[in-house]
């Protein structure tokens, strides 16, 4: 691999060890396209045996070129590199694929871009290890060192980006992913429009770009870096990435709700009682002290990741599985969401103190390394909200995130009210709790349906038992990583799982209420090790309810 030049045509090729995609037959090059004009080049026709809306053939974007700004960075090293390895051994990358990093080279452990790349993609790829496959990854990248304000630096970025694309017999489709502080983001995009690298019609092709979360930190500075980015690049083409939403069992949540005819009917105010969105972390903020400390549990989590899976879990059924149809039905459900008045009692946040973890001691957020004395900032926030929709008129949405929790586990959890009346006398239910459909987003993807059964015996006692559905064990096929997936999205111009900007700036009107009236009122503590501080649980016994334990 150089820093200079790669070899054209051999990106997308299957090699030995890889997953070659199955396509439907392809109709000999001289077969007209039934529907073809008259003298329409052999070149030019469609395969007439395949349907464009089906989804089970692997879909290969056209040739391409993807820039990574930030490429030495963690998440890059971590996510980004190790999803195009998996995409190669897959065979889902365009036979003329060209991948350009642009970074400063002093990464984290040095030493030069083939190793840094081979050394992501070993310790983070999906798939297993091919060489041959690595091999193919590396021809197919070019490393352009440099730095972000420096106009000579991004002038050779764009004449390399040119070149690759050429040699590759690239139109100009090039997307870039800013994988960079958002106060970097005016400085790369003004570059960008200043070489050209953001101009359609100049390249011939789609250039799109994706943004990393957090997408500001209050209602206006989003206004802001949405009008930033939209004056450089079109609406459509800016993709915000949740990585969420790329996971599977997230995915899944539309395909149990309306694919089956067993879950709607009851999926409203009239049978379920309430709703608990968790994501949990069992661990600290690692090396992530200067972000963490600026940010917090709630503009980190809740503004994304939670109202997302909030906002799916809510939707009505959309008209059509497109990108614009579901998002317009996620937009209705956040415009929607009411706080309650009584924030004292139904807003919650809290910052780990020391204690114990998995047998270890654990330290306290203020004396992690790079946090402030005296910090305010939360690690852990839950707040009860409501959706004012005949659909969610009277349902409690109740959602939590934290660090240094008991275990790692993220999971949408439906709980049904009882039974109006029950035949059994009080003992014989003693042990039946609430009728829940749980589903597990990670780490063990899946769907849970808890229910009271008989127990075995001549008395008649009820109590719960749950029905197990794991993706690991009910296909052969592992679920592809959440960026592998969007990766490849962001190439075939695929938004279905990308927020647009309305839902960026309708999330942060739910949230800047809550962060107003937390400016006030400092975090309570709770041991590292336990489910959050104490108050946490009151705001559900308040209600008569308690949240579950994963």
């Amino acid at each position: 691999m150089t820093e200079t030049q790669t070899e054209p045509s051999a990106a997308g090729a299957p090699g030995p060890g890889t997953e070659a995609p199955t396509e439907a037959p392809v109709a000999p090059a001289s077969t007209p396209k039934p529907d073809a004009p008259p003298g329409t080049p052999p070149a030019l026709v469609g395969n007439p045996l395949r349907d464009p809306r089906d989804r089970r053939l692997p879909r290969v974007p056209e040739p391409c070129s993807f820039v990574l700004f930030g490429v030495g960075g963690d998440l890059s090293r971590k996510k980004l590199l190790p999803a195009f390895y998996d995409l190669m051994h897959r065979g889902l990358l365009p036979p003329d694929f060209v991948l350009i990093g642009f970074s400063r080279p002093d990464w984290p452990g040095g030493g030069d871009f083939e190793a840094l790349l081979r050394n992501s993609c070993k310790a983070s790829a999906r798939t297993e290890w091919d060489d041959e496959v690595f091999a193919r990854l590396a021809r197919a990248i070019t490393f352009v060192p440099g730095n972000f304000d420096n106009d000579a630096d991004f002038d050779t970025l764009k004449r390399t980006l040119d070149e690759q694309n050429s040699s590759h017999g690239i139109k100009g489709n090039t997307a870039f992913y800013l994988s960079i502080p958002p106060a970097l983001f005016p400085t790369v995009l003004q570059q960008m429009e200043r070489t050209g690298l953001a101009d359609e019609k100049a390249a011939g092709g789609w250039r799109r770009v994706v943004v990393e979360k957090p997408f500001g930190h209050d209602l206006p500075s989003a206004l802001a870096l949405n009008k930033l980015v939209d004056d450089v690049f079109g609406a459509g083409d800016v993709f915000r990435i949740d990585h969420y939403l790329g996971k599977e069992t997230v995915q899944n949540l539309m395909a149990l709700r309306f694919a089956n005819q067993l879950f709607e009917p009851v999926w409203n105010a009239n049978f379920v009682d309430h709703i608990q969105i968790t994501m949990a972390e069992d661990v600290g903020i690692g090396g992530r002290a200067a972000f963490y400390d600026a940010t917090g549990a709630a503009r980190d989590v809740l503004q994304n990741h939670l109202l997302q899976l909030l906002a799916l879990t809510a939707m009505e059924e959309p008209v059509e599985f497109t990108a614009e149809a579901i998002q317009i039905e996620k937009l209705k459900v956040l415009r929607a969401i009411t706080i309650p008045s009584d924030l004292e009692n139904y807003a919650v946040r809290g910052q780990y103190d020391q204690g114990w973890q998995a047998g270890e001691r654990a330290t306290a957020y203020l004396d992690e390394d790079g946090i402030k004395q005296g910090s305010t900032t939360e690690t852990y926030a839950a707040v009860k909200l409501g959706i004012d929709t005949r659909r969610w008129a009277g349902v409690p949405f109740y959602i939590r995130t934290g660090k240094r929790l008991p275990k790692r586990v993220s999971e949408i959890a439906v709980l049904f009210k009882k039974a109006p009346h029950l035949p059994f006398s009080h003992t014989d239910t003693e042990e039946l709790g609430r009728n829940q459909l749980v589903i597990r987003v990670q780490p063990d993807e899946g769907v849970t349906l808890k229910f009271g059964s008989k127990v075995p015996g001549s008395m008649m006692e009820v109590r719960d038992v749950s029905m197990d559905f794991l993706y690991g064990e009910a296909f052969t096929e592992s679920s592809p990583e959440a960026y592998e997936r969007l990766m490849l999205d962001v190439m075939l111009g695929d938004s279905t799982l990308f927020p647009r900007n309305a839902e960026v700036e309708a999330s942060w009107r739910v949230i800047d209420p809550l962060e107003q009236f937390w400016a006030t009122h400092p975090p309570q503590k709770y041991r590292s090790g336990e489910w959050g501080p104490t108050i946490s649980d009151d705001m559900l016994a308040r209600d008569g309810r308690a949240w579950r334990r994963p």
